[in-house]
């Protein structure tokens, strides 16, 4: 995929998901309840392994009113970072 956001250093995240081994639809699942527990301007970050996420959180976002900040490759997963709209 050529369009992946990259998301800047630097960011603090408030929280952390764990979604790691998780299939579709439950990272998004887990992504929506976890944003409703921080603070408009803080930021999530949600760790997982479902390559689904990288088209379901960016659209999830655009579609909430939330800003997806981008992503990072970590080691067997990935960061995603979204900040409460």
């Amino acid at each position: 995929m050529s369009d992946v956001k990259t998301a800047p250093d630097g960011l603090t995240p408030i929280a952390v998901l764990d979604a790691k081994g998780l299939s579709c639809p439950m990272p998004l699942l887990r992504t929506k309840k976890e944003i409703g527990k921080i603070k408009t301007g803080e930021i999530l970050q949600i760790d997982g392994t479902d390559p689904g996420s990288r088209n379901d959180i960016p659209g999830w976002c655009s579609r909430s009113g939330h800003e997806y900040l981008g992503e990072k490759e970590q080691t067997g997963y990935i960061s995603f970072f979204v900040q409460k709209g």
